[in-house]
């Protein structure tokens, strides 16, 4: 893919000149002279400094958990809110030539603030907005779809569901999550037991390599692609825009939400849950999501509600689910059930990008190999959720498609588990007290479910951050691959090896990382 003519002579100028980076932070020369390089390679008008008074709203503008936004935040130096490609070649070479680092957003919904922010007080960087990078083109015709990696999973959808009643993409149900980070990470949803993962359901990317290069699938070559699809944001170069394959849905589909409480036989439901979700018809998707004396039950089935009332009889009769529970709407309409509960909201809610939350958050996921007993969700609702408002626990089932793919196919290790479990605490009082009070609630949790969740690794989905998993250290000027494992194999279990070579091949500088990033491979493992 070519780089556009109106800056080439620019980029290769600045990759002749550039090197490697020497220091893990820039002085205040080089960071005067990276500002200078940008003036010189794009307009003025899209970068923001803390000299502007458009910065701090730039910069909290898709700030969505309000942890990342207290004081004392390490702040980027300069916001770059591209609005093409070229933009992004730019800023990454002057970056490259002047020893600043990189951080790109699409969203802003990783839950550890990695794409805006740094643990690192002294850490001169800079933040890529991807924001305006949101074009959306569908070939209903062909069944595919480029799209931006700052277009949301909303956008993505209402694109979709107005170019056919019969398409779909299979994705997360949360309308402001972008496709940056979603696709980096894997990405699923209401259809992955039917279609798989996102990332299984990308065919092309655009990537801005560590050497400025605009590459295509073609360019980057498979080793890359690969580690795009699920192996993190941030450590590879930056993905502008992705080409999907879209999915055949019926034009009628069906969805439900039951609640059971705990005198209703709660514990016991999510107990058989357990035995029957992983392994029901894969055009339909039921999840459970615990919370104070309940468990609300959520199904997304690809037929009518008569087809979908018999499967429930036969397979999960405990749930006493009965035709008048279903509601029959298209696709793009369950969209906003599985995101809201509700299919009132008009279809233009899935356009709104400013659904900021004003709450913080720390999220932890696990992944389940064998049921858990009764005896231990019963203890889980005593001890856990026996307060009113506290957070849900997400239970996500796998199998069907999930479970046939292999698991080295794409970086997501994690396909034959029989479900995902997430422990959310968000809240909305400002204070120390209350940060260490929810986020204490989230590690007691899942202290509570160490016995009966994946160990060797303990398995953990790498869009659901953790930096408690541990963080990057240097050796040297690269990242440390010893220290990386530590968290990385929980993400990506015998995938990590493979990114770690993928790494030292596309980037072998190490320019783009954070401190969850993905290391060079050592010379003795390459050997």
């Amino acid at each position: 893919m070519a780089t556009p003519p109106r800056i080439l002579h620019l980029l290769l100028t600045l990759f002749i000149l550039s090197g490697k980076t020497t220091s893990s932070s820039a002085s205040r020369d080089d960071v005067d002279a990276f500002l200078g390089c940008l003036s010189a390679a794009i307009p003025p008008s899209i970068v923001h400094t803390p000299a502007n008074n458009s910065y701090s709203p730039l910069l909290l503008s898709s700030v969505r958990n309000l942890r990342y936004a207290l004081p004392g935040t390490a702040r980027p130096l300069a916001i770059v809110a591209a609005t093409e490609p070229a933009h992004v070649q730019a800023t990454v070479l002057c970056g490259c030539r002047h020893g600043v680092r990189v951080r790109t957003r699409s969203g802003g919904h990783d839950y550890e603030g990695l794409s805006y922010a740094s643990l690192d007080p002294n850490e001169h960087f800079a933040v890529l907005d991807l924001a305006a990078l949101r074009m959306i083109s569908i070939d209903a015709g062909r069944a595919e779809a480029w799209v931006e990696s700052g277009a949301s999973l909303g956008e993505l959808y209402y694109a979709v569901g107005a170019a056919s009643r019969t398409l779909a993409f299979p994705a997360g149900s949360c309308p402001t999550v972008c496709l940056g980070g979603h696709l980096s990470g894997g990405g699923f949803g209401s259809l992955a037991r039917k279609y798989g993962l996102s990332a299984d359901n990308v065919l092309d990317a655009v990537v801005v390599d560590a050497q400025g290069r605009l590459l295509n699938r073609s360019a980057m070559g498979e080793d890359l692609f690969w580690a795009i699809r699920g192996g993190g944001g941030e450590s590879f170069g930056v993905i502008v825009s992705w080409k999907v394959r879209l999915v055949r849905v019926p034009e009628t589909v069906t969805v439900f939400g039951i609640r059971r409480f705990r005198n209703q036989s709660a514990a016991d439901l999510v107990t058989k849950w357990q035995g029957v979700a992983p392994f029901l018809p894969r055009n339909l998707y039921l999840r459970v999501l615990l919370q104070n004396p309940q468990a609300d039950f959520v199904a997304f089935f690809l037929g009518r509600c008569s087809r979908l009332a018999g499967i429930m009889r036969r397979r999960f009769p405990e749930l006493r689910m009965m035709p008048a529970d279903c509601q029959e709407i298209s696709w793009v309409h369950s969209t906003l059930f599985m995101e809201f509960f509700t299919t009132d909201k008009p279809l233009d809610v899935l356009l709104d990008r400013s659904n900021k939350p004003d709450y913080y958050l720390k999220v932890k996921s696990d992944h389940v190999e064998k049921p858990i007993p009764k005896r231990a969700w019963e203890g889980l609702w005593d001890k856990w959720l026996d307060q009113p408002g506290t957070p849900p626990i997400m239970l996500d089932p796998y199998g069907g498609r999930m479970s046939s793919i292999s698991p080295s196919a794409t970086p997501f290790p994690h396909r034959n588990y029989l479900y995902q479990l997430q422990i959310y605490s968000f809240w909305f009082e400002n204070g120390t007290d209350a940060l260490e009070k929810r986020i204490s609630w989230v590690r007691g949790v899942h202290k509570e479910l160490e016995p009966y969740v994946s160990k060797n690794p303990r398995a953990v989905y790498v869009n659901y951050r953790d930096l408690e998993l541990g963080t990057n250290e240097l050796e040297g000027n690269v990242t440390s691959y010893e220290k990386a494992k530590v968290w990385g194999e929980k993400y990506f279990k015998g995938n990590f090896e493979r990114l770690a070579a993928v790494k030292s091949k596309v980037d072998p500088h190490d320019f783009f990382r954070n401190e969850q990033s993905i290391p060079l491979l050592p010379a003795a493992a390459k050997g």
